[in-house]
C-alpha cells in the first residue's frame, strides 16, 4: 500500500511521526514528498542512508552548486537588506564554508564551552527561583532563556541591551510559515542596524568577546566581509538557542513522562552526560537535516535523483532505526554505544554541539534537583508543537514542580 500523504511541518504530526518514519524506512526508504510552499524534496529515512548523505560530496549545500550550467538560479527574491542571510556558513560548500568556519570554530571548542557552566548554573537556578514552586511553564520561563542569555553573553551584547535584543530574536525565531516571514522584517531590520553599530563599537575598541573576535578573526589572511559578519551572527543565535531550546524542553517533557528514570537520574546526576545523549536520539529536536542538492544525476537505493534536486536526511527517522539501536523506541538513559545523529556528521556537523550539550545537561541537572515532583500540568494530548518541518519542538510545556 502507498504511504498516504503527511504534512512534516503539521503540529499533530510533530506530536508522533515515528510511525510514518516506520513505514518510510520498511517499505519507502527513499520518499519522495512536499514540503509546505517548498518543491518537492526527497526524504531519505534509514540512518546508514542519512549518515551517508550528510557526508556525501555528490551533494551540494548551496543550490546554486547544483543547478545545470547555463541554468538561471533558484534563489528566491529577498529584500537587498536579508541578503546578508545567504552568506552564513550553514548554506556554503567549501572553500566558503571552510574558511568562514574556521573563523569562528574556535570559541566552541569543548575546552572553552566548559569553562561557561558556572554561569549557566547560576542562570538556571535564578530561573527556577523566578519560577517559583508549584507549576513552571518551561520552555518560555527555563527552556529559552538558558541558551539565549548564554549566546548573546558571548557575543558581546550590553547587559542593557539584551532585553530588546532577547525580543528581536525570540521574534524572528518564531517563523514557522513564509506568512510569518513578512512579519518579522521589522525585527530583522532592527537586529541588524543593532549589529551594525555593534560591529563598529567593537573595532573602536575591542572587548573580550565573540563580536570582537569575528570583528577581528584571520585566517590565512582573510576576513569576513559585514554581511558575512551579519550572517555569521545570525546564525550563531537561530542555530546556537533555537534547536537547544527544543532539546531542553522535549527533554524535559520525557523525563516528566518516565518518572522511574528521571528518579534515577536525579539520584545518580554521574550519568547525565549519557542521559542527554540519550535524550538527544529519542527527541530529535532537530528532525530533518537542512537542504543537500545533488550535483548530478545519481541513485539512493535505487531511486534515481536528478541533479538540482532537493535531498533531506530524517534525522528523527534515523535516530529510531532498529538497524542501529536496539529497541529505538524505548529510552534508556544509559543506553552505550549511542552514535545518534542529533547533531548531524560530516562537515556541517553542528558546530555548536559541545555548548548544546552542555547547557542541557546543566538544565536538566537544576530542573531534576529543583522539581522533585517533575510531572506534567496538563494532559500530554493537550500539548501544543510547534508547526516547523525541521525542528520539533513544543511552543509550551506546563509542568508541576
Amino acid at each position: 500500500m502507498p504511504i498516504p500523504p503527511f504534512d512534516l511541518a503539521s503540529p499533530a504530526f510533530k506530536a508522533n511521526p515515528y510511525p510514518v518514519y516506520a513505514r518510510l524506512r520498511e517499505s519507502e526508504p527513499v520518499h519522495r514528498a512536499r514540503l509546505g510552499f517548498r518543491r518537492g524534496a526527497w526524504l531519505v529515512s534509514r540512518y546508514d542512508d542519512v549518515e551517508a548523505l550528510l557526508k556525501d560530496p555528490r551533494f551540494a549545500k548551496n543550490p546554486q552548486n547544483a543547478r545545470k550550467e547555463g541554468g538561471g538560479s533558484d534563489a528566491p527574491w529577498m529584500p537587498g537588506f536579508l541578503r546578508p542571510l545567504t552568506r552564513n556558513m550553514l548554506d556554503l560548500d567549501a572553500p566558503d564554508h571552510t574558511r568562514l568556519r574556521a573563523l569562528v570554530q574556535k570559541a566552541f571548542t569543548p575546552r572553552l564551552v566548559e569553562g561557561l557552566r558556572p554561569r549557566i548554573h547560576a542562570l538556571a537556578h535564578e530561573l527556577m527561583d523566578r519560577a517559583g514552586g508549584g507549576r513552571m511553564e518551561l520552555v518560555g520561563g527555563f527552556a529559552l532563556p538558558i541558551p539565549l542569555t548564554i549566546i548573546a553573553e558571548l557575543l558581546g551584547v550590553p547587559a542593557g541591551d539584551q532585553q530588546r535584543f532577547h525580543r528581536w530574536t525570540t521574534r524572528i525565531v518564531s517563523v514557522s510559515s513564509p506568512v510569518d516571514i513578512v512579519g518579522v522584517l521589522p525585527a530583522v531590520r532592527s537586529l541588524f542596524r543593532y549589529l551594525r553599530t555593534l560591529f563598529d563599537e567593537r573595532r573602536a575598541e575591542p572587548r573580550d568577546d565573540l563580536i570582537t573576535a569575528l570583528v577581528q578573526a584571520e585566517e590565512a589572511g582573510d576576513r569576513l566581509s559585514e554581511d558575512e559578519l551579519l550572517g555569521m551572527v545570525f546564525l550563531l543565535l537561530a542555530a546556537g538557542h533555537e534547536t537547544t531550546v527544543n532539546l531542553i524542553g522535549t527533554a524535559a517533557l520525557v523525563l516528566a513522562q518516565n518518572p522511574g528514570q528521571a528518579a534515577e537520574l536525579r539520584a545518580d546526576p554521574s550519568r547525565m552526560k549519557s542521559a542527554v545523549e540519550e535524550l538527544a536520539r529519542y527527541a530529535s529536536p532537530v528532525e530533518l537535516a537542512t537542504e543537500r542538492y545533488a550535483r548530478e544525476d545519481l541513485s539512493l537505493c535505487g531511486v534515481p535523483i536528478r541533479r538540482g534536486e532537493m535531498v533531506l536526511g530524517v534525522i528523527g527517522s534515523a535516530n529510531r532505526d532498529p538497524a542501529h539501536f536496539a529497541d529505538p523506541d524505548t529510552l534508556d538513559l544509559a543506553r552505550d554505544p549511542n552514535r545518534h545523529l542529533a547533531f548531524g556528521m560530516g562537515a556541517h556537523y553542528c558546530l555548536g554541539a559541545p555548548l548544546a550539550r552542555l547547557e542541557t545537561q546543566v538544565a536538566i541537572s537544576v530542573l531534576l534537583e529543583r522539581a522533585p515532583d517533575l510531572r506534567l500540568a496538563v494532559p500530554a494530548a493537550s500539548l501544543r508543537w510547534r508547526k516547523h518541518a525541521f525542528l520539533r519542538g513544543l511552543r509550551e510545556l506546563p509542568l508541576a514542580t
